[in-house]
């Protein structure tokens, strides 16, 4: 594989690099609870994925006071 003869100016590589940006991930609602999650997801809230239950929930056993 050869190497460079010159090197490269600044400008010529910031060039090359414009493409490599973040795009904001898309936002889909829960049908169920409105949440706010990602397309083609389980909501984490409440488990339900198109208007069916996928997960089941468990609620946390609260601890009696002493």
């Amino acid at each position: 594989m050869s190497t460079p003869k010159r090197r490269h100016s600044k400008t010529r590589g910031k060039k090359r690099r414009t493409h490599y940006k973040l795009d904001e991930p898309s936002v889909a609602k829960c049908t169920n609870c409105g949440n706010a999650i990602l397309p083609h997801h389980v909501c984490a809230k409440c488990g339900y994925y198109k208007g069916r239950q996928i997960i089941v929930k468990k609620e946390k056993a609260k601890k009696p006071k002493k």
